[in-house]
């Protein structure tokens, strides 16, 4: 009884598809929040509104993806079908259709994206736990006695920060803590030569660093072994990692972060005027509290902006301008098929016209002309061979009852000299000129008298 009650309480709304649509959009985007994907991109389209639109696919599974010009503006490569790609997104419904779909908001090869999200899932850990706490900070000598360098002895970085303290403070001793600095087994290394120069207690601070490169070069100062033994160094230590635009780990985590290797030799060293000195570490402070503050309205403006966005006409526009995209997509296929429609339309009407074309018919009389004389020739040469054959049965039946014949098997004809064929002995008398037609010609003879 109780599951029915349950269940016809649940059916008490009915929901229109349209509003059923908008509440699951809802729910996703409320509940779900952020999600970072792997995969393969597919499908890969690019309308006149700037928007993208494709598949991101695995070897099971895929899913669409729309990521709206306001975004994919920021995206550092070019996209082609076949990539594998790190993508942060949030999920929604294309309402109209009632399509899951993904909202993506950034896109990185896979590789680079994979570093990242190791870079910030770290991040985010170690700051939960208050590493990097300003209060943790150690604050760094104003005259220190003497420098450690945990870097590469043969790198740039050591170079660069040997000269600035021989230009700045000749006096001020330095030692050397040589590490690798990139590659298997960096890291290790790193975090062994800050935990000898801890062990030795020689030096007043310590610089540690190296000098530009990719994300994957300076991955040994993002790894989690280098952060805490950085962390729990009891000498101040000051982050020199790359160029001003480089952020590690171990920037947060240090009490000092340094643009440049150079400008952590300057920052320790001491300036020809303490004043000036003085000005420059009130500068590094401010700096740092500016930065600090920077950083915490960023992170209140960043979560301000994501329920601002929830909420924001421009992501009905750009469901608006997704639902244009596809109403455009079918259109032109519409359109596509009518003109093929008329093209066969028009083969076919010019196939029919040409059965009753004048010239067709008149190709057909001549043709039909062309039979017929051929066949009137044909009638006529077997009446003339007909009629040869009569001729030549009528002359064979001629000449078996010519005299001609009766001559050539040894019989003649005698005519007086009128003409009259002798046949008897009383027609003709002495003195008559007679004559004789043989098979060979004619013979004149006189009649004596008996």
């Amino acid at each position: 009884m109780t599951l029915f009650a349950s269940q016809s309480q649940s059916n008490d709304r009915i929901y229109t598809v349209s509003s059923l649509n908008a509440q699951v959009r809802l729910i996703l985007e409320n509940e779900m929040g952020i999600v970072w994907l792997v995969g393969e991109l597919s499908n890969f389209s690019m309308p006149i509104s700037g928007h993208w639109y494709f598949t991101l696919k695995d070897s099971r599974a895929q899913v669409k993806c729309a990521m709206f010009k306001g975004n994919n503006r920021h995206v550092s490569f070019k996209p082609s079908n076949g990539n594998q790609i790190l993508v942060k997104a949030r999920l929604s419904i294309y309402e109209p259709r009632g399509d899951y779909q993904l909202i993506i908001e950034s896109m990185q090869p896979e590789g680079d994206g994979r570093l990242q999200q190791q870079f910030e899932q770290l991040k985010m850990t170690l700051a939960a736990e208050g590493l990097f706490a300003q209060s943790l900070k150690k604050t760094l000598p104003p005259q220190p006695q003497r420098v450690g360098i945990v870097t590469s002895k043969t790198g740039a970085a050591l170079h660069d920060i040997l000269q600035v303290l021989k230009r700045r403070d000749p006096s001020l001793a330095v030692v050397i803590y040589p590490t690798m600095v990139q590659g298997d087994g960096a890291a290790i290394s790193i975090a062994q030569a800050i935990g000898r120069a801890n062990a030795r207690q020689e030096c007043d601070v310590l610089i540690v660093g190296r000098g530009g490169g990719s994300l994957e070069d300076l991955w040994a100062f993002n790894e989690e072994i280098v952060a805490r033994t950085i962390a729990a160094s009891q000498i101040p230590i000051v982050s020199a990692v790359g160029h001003e635009v480089d952020v590690t780990i171990a920037d947060f985590v240090a009490d000092m972060r340094a643009p440049t290797p150079s400008a952590a030799a300057e920052l320790i060293s001491r300036d020809n005027s303490a004043q000036t000195a003085t000005i420059v570490h009130k500068k590094r402070q401010l700096q740092h509290a500016v930065q600090r503050y920077l950083s915490k309205q960023n992170q209140s403006i960043n979560l301000l902006s994501h329920r601002l966005e929830r909420q924001h006409p421009q992501l009905r526009l750009n469901q608006q301008q997704q639902h244009l995209d596809d109403i455009s997509r079918r259109l032109q296929q519409i359109m596509l098929k009518k003109i093929q429609i008329q093209q066969q339309r028009i083969t076919k009407n010019t196939y029919k016209l040409s059965l009753y074309s004048p010239q067709q018919r008149l190709q057909q009389d001549k043709n039909a002309l062309t039979t017929a004389t051929r066949r009137l020739f044909d009638a006529m040469d077997r009446q003339l061979l007909n009629a040869n054959h009569k001729l030549a049965l009528a002359a064979e039946k001629l000449d078996t009852v010519s005299p001609l014949a009766t001559l050539s098997r040894g019989y003649s004809i005698t005519r007086d000299d009128k003409g009259n064929v002798i046949r008897r002995c009383d027609q003709v008398k002495a003195g008559d000129q007679l004559i004789t037609t043989v098979t060979d010609g004619k013979i004149h003879t006189t009649v004596n008298p008996s």
